[in-house]
């Protein structure tokens, strides 16, 4: 069975478009002066319409995390275990991700991570995956 795999939206493709070329860009609210993700058309909270993308470097702490031992689904049959982590990043939205490059009794609440990106050649998409800093 193939792996599911994200379908860009018009609102979403500038993410997406980026990660292919191993770039974070995530959206930026110059009214609220804050950091937004997940990509969306106005900035939650005021609704103002002024988001902007801007690029950030990925880097994060490590928020929360589970290590699923049986399979999530059919696809990830002889994939596990699967480390399936939340992602503070250091400019403040968070982001659903999977920890790679590390053991399952290595992870910690809030060690430092940073971002590695997975190309899916076939589908012409990139996946942001997350490994502990000091690898």
């Amino acid at each position: 069975m193939s792996m599911p795999l994200p379908e860009p939206t018009p609102v979403s493709r500038p993410y997406w478009d980026a990660l292919r070329e191993h770039q974070i860009l995530i959206q930026y609210s110059p009214s609220t002066g804050r950091y937004v993700f997940y990509p969306r058309t106005l900035a939650p909270g005021t609704l103002a319409d002024d988001l902007e993308w801007r690029e950030i470097d990925g880097a994060g702490s490590l928020y929360t995390y589970t290590v699923a031992r049986r399979p999530t689904g059919p696809p990830w049959a002889d994939k596990v275990p699967q480390l399936l982590a939340v992602v503070e990043w250091d400019v403040g939205p968070r982001v659903s991700t999977e920890l790679v490059e590390v053991e399952p009794d290595d992870i910690r609440i809030g060690m430092r991570v940073e971002p590695v990106f997975v190309d899916v050649p076939d589908a012409g998409v990139t996946l942001l995956k997350y490994r502990p800093a000091d690898v």
